[in-house]
Formats: structure tokens, sequence, C-alpha cells
């Protein structure tokens, strides 16, 4: 019990301290994994995946590949620019930068921590075009620019020590022990979908923000999400208070109201936003 307790008020002591800033949306975001634990677990999953999907991975020589790394790239050159001229370098110092196109009907993109990248061509046919791409890849790299993989791994260990602390504090009162598992079991999901959601609508703000730079016109992203959006009608999606992922309303809702930001960037020549 004693040991229980020890490891329960370390990680939230841990919790309390561990603390940093997202690049371009000044956040403070929780942290207690560093590039030098989540980078290596990254690589090998992104080798795993290309080893088992070998037989999917588009060759350097197909023309829709040619496109994602050509815009991936410029994304990719656009975000170090940013990162190293702000004093943010020493964060993607480690990344080892990748773009593979995927054959598949999944309407899907990733970026891992340390810059790996893949699209399924899935997708495709619903960016449309160059900007459509630099929109969702943009967005995607927003997610590993901004540490969310380590902030979610941080926040689930802050919720393992809260519910051990709340275990040791009922120990002796098994009705008040049932109480703390109810409230436990229901909220803590509850809360971590809300971080969930709340780091999709950062990725929509920052992928704006690096697609401007890259010189691809954020103004574009709003028809992308809405042909999403309508690509997606097919599936029953769960209510929004119950999904990691905004619903289609709120994210693009979100975006017309940032535009201006991101705007100011894409009338940049120099990385910086227009006053």
């Amino acid at each position: 019990m004693k040991r229980l307790l020890i490891v329960g008020t370390t990680a939230v002591l841990l919790a309390l301290s561990s603390c940093s800033t997202v690049p371009l949306t000044g956040r403070s975001r929780l942290n207690l994994v560093s590039n030098d634990q989540v980078l290596p677990m990254a690589f090998q999953a992104y080798n795993e995946f290309l080893t088992e999907n070998k037989g999917a991975v588009l060759s350097a020589s197909n023309a829709d590949a040619q496109r994602v790394k050509r815009i991936g790239n410029t994304l990719i050159a656009s975000v170090k620019n940013y990162m190293n001229n702000n004093n943010y370098g020493d964060l993607i110092k480690d990344y080892k930068w990748e773009v593979n196109v995927v054959q598949s009907k999944e309407l899907n993109a990733w970026c891992m921590p340390g810059g790996k990248i893949v699209v399924y061509t899935g997708l495709l046919p619903v960016t449309k075009d160059d900007a459509g791409l630099a929109t969702v890849m943009g967005h995607e790299i927003a997610h590993a620019i901004a540490g969310h993989s380590a902030e979610r791994m941080s926040q689930q260990m802050v919720a393992q020590g809260v519910g051990v602390l709340g275990n040791v504090a009922t120990a002796n009162n098994e009705k008040k022990q049932s109480v703390f598992n109810t409230l436990y079991g229901v909220g803590t999901p509850l809360v971590m979908l809300s971080y969930g959601r709340n780091q999709e609508l950062e990725a929509d703000r920052l992928g704006l923000i690096f697609m401007a730079m890259a010189g691809y016109n954020p103004q574009t992203a709003i028809a992308f999400w809405q042909r999403m959006a309508a690509a997606s009608q097919s599936g029953q999606k769960p209510p929004e208070f119950l999904s990691t992922h905004p619903s289609d309303a709120t994210r693009i809702a979100q975006i017309q109201r940032i535009l201006p930001e991101a705007q100011r960037y894409y009338k940049s020549t120099n990385g910086k936003p227009v006053n």
C-alpha cells in the first residue's frame, strides 16, 4: 500500500512540475516523456508498418507518390525553417523526416513523432488538389510538432497515478471506494476524449499556419474539410462529447475563425506573420 501511494503521489507531483509550451499556440502542455523516449519507439513502429505493408507502398517513380512527397517536403522545409528560426530547433533536431504513400481505400493520413508521414491513396480524391493535400499533411505534421503523442502518454501516466491515490485514500471504506471507482471509470475517459478533441483543433490551427508558410492558401482548407465531411457521411458518428475528434461543424467553424491569423503567414515571404 505504501509503495502504491508513493507511485501515485510521484505521478501527480510530476504532472504539476512537467510542462512545456506548444510552438505558435503558446498552450502549456503536460510533458512527462522526452523525445529520447518517444522517437525510438515511433521510428521502430514506422519501420514495422512499412515492412508489413511493403507491397502497398508506392514506388518513388509513381506520380501520386511524387506529388505527395513534393508537397510534404515543401511543408517540412517551411516547418523546419520556422522552428529553427524561433528557438524551437531542439524540439525537432532528432526528427528523421520521411514521406510515403500507401495504396489503400482508407481515408487517412498520419505523422508519427519524429516526422514519419504516411498518406493513403484513398484520401487523394478527397484532397483533390495540392492545397487539399497541404491541408491534411499540415494538420498531421502539426500533431507531431505539438507533441500530442507524448502529451497523451503523459496524461495516461497521471490518470493512472490519480487512480492509485484514490484507491489508497478510500481503501478503508468500501462504499467510498466503489463511488470513486465509478466516477473515475466514467469521468477519466471523457476527460481524455476532451483532450483528444482539443488536440485536433490545435492541429487544425497549426496546420493552417504551416500550409500558409509553405505557400498554400489556407482559405482552401474549408473546402477540403467540407469534402471530408461529405465523404464520411456514410458512417454513423458518435456524439461529439464521446469522440476524440470534433464534429465537422465545430472544426469548420473554428477554421473560419482562425483563417485571418493563418492568412497573415500566407502573405509573408520570411515565415513571419504580416501585421
